[in-house]
């Protein structure tokens, strides 16, 4: 059973170690309405931080080449706010550890200046003019601006179970640890970008909220989540449905894990988990990440014993973001990091060799991204 709501699990992380060499951050994502025209777009909103114990009193960035000639790591709260379609973009805004508050215990808290979330609401604004898009490389921005005031409810989680709390976090055993308090979650309120409102309806908002801490970022990196969810056999939506898929290779110290996934199927109240962790249930999993011309394409195969998943998701490049993060070390190895709010595909269920449905999936929540290893 992986719907089990852990708040805990979604508390600040950097300690030890990792205040040094770690990064913590809060995603969510949810689809809009424009006022006007009443066609909808994806939006995403994340609070990340990094390396707490290198802090100064200004955002250090690891991508100025002083920066990176000297070995000095980055620093700093980065609220990234952006948007896929038409007219695309990721802003990001930068705050010195010493001009943001962030409460450490559950519940989780972040203020700095007019930006602000918690587990149940989050409003900003971000302004990144074209000159200082342009003059400041390091920002990893484009221009625009942006402001936002949302209330959020999670309602499904997807709760790992490994690692993310007890001894395997306190030992920092995981490069990279997950958890998806929200992955089903209801979005209300209202969004303004480059002069457009924009409204986020609870009932259709297709909302994820998740969770990711740790010292690096793991090659390949794969996410796949949906709730807009339509049953080919029963001929009708599916309102108490969820998918989501992430991983990729997964490093316990210093053992990797290769084509590594965790998933979670929440099938109108059923739950259908992928998890290797769970060593007993003999998970295997078989998926594919690749990029043509004008798409980039997942198709992800996972049995146990008893269940099977079969997860086939396509997302139009142009709609699109090569998304932007330096890791905590201050290398920035992820250039074609492709993530998208537009993806489109099926799901199929099987148990005991049994088509249970065939789904229909929108609004996919999807990334992918792999380096040359070093």
């Amino acid at each position: 059973m992986f719907n089990k709501k852990d708040q805990r699990r979604n508390t600040f992380q950097l300690y030890g170690g990792q205040a040094k060499r770690g990064y913590d951050w809060w995603w969510h994502s949810f689809t809009a309405i424009d006022k006007e025209t009443k066609e909808e777009k994806p939006f995403y909103i994340e609070f990340f931080v990094c390396n707490p114990a290198l802090q100064k009193d200004y955002p250090v960035f690891g991508q100025l080449k002083e920066n990176q000639e000297k070995g000095i790591r980055p620093s700093y709260l980065m609220v990234n706010v952006g948007t896929w379609g038409e007219n695309k973009a990721q802003l990001h805004r930068f705050f010195a550890w010493k001009d943001f508050d962030i409460k450490k215990d559950c519940p989780y808290e972040i203020k700095a200046d007019d930006c602000f979330i918690n587990e149940y609401k989050t409003y900003g604004h971000i302004k990144v003019t074209k000159e200082e898009a342009k003059a400041h490389p390091e920002y990893m921005s484009d221009a625009g601006e942006i402001s936002w005031n949302l209330e959020i409810e999670k309602e499904i989680a997807f709760n790992v179970g490994y690692g993310a709390s007890g001894l395997f976090r306190k030992l920092q055993l995981f490069e990279m640890f997950w958890h998806a308090e929200g992955m089903k979650s209801k979005f209300s309120g209202s969004i303004t970008y480059n002069g457009r409102e924009y409204l986020v309806i609870k009932d259709y908002s297709y909302g994820y909220a998740d969770k990711n801490w740790g010292k690096d970022f793991t090659s390949p990196w794969v996410w796949l989540s949906s709730n807009n969810l339509y049953s080919k056999k029963e001929n009708k939506q599916l309102l108490n449905s969820v998918f989501d898929i992430g991983g990729g290779r997964p490093k316990i110290g210093p053992i990797a894990l290769n084509r590594k996934l965790l998933s979670a199927m929440y099938y109108e109240g059923k739950c259908y988990e992928f998890n290797f962790s769970k060593f007993w249930t003999l998970t295997r999993t078989k998926f594919e990440g690749r990029e043509t011309d004008t798409q980039i394409i997942w198709h992800v195969e996972q049995k146990t014993w008893t269940k099977k998943m079969v997860t086939d998701i396509t997302c139009e490049k142009k709609d699109m973001l090569l998304i932007n993060y330096e890791a905590p070390n201050g290398k920035k190895l992820h250039n074609r990091l492709w993530n998208g709010g537009n993806g489109v595909g099926t799901v199929k269920l099987y148990s005991f060799g049994k088509l249970i449905d065939e789904i229909e999936c929108k609004n996919v929540g999807c990334e992918y991204g792999e380096y040359d290893k070093l």
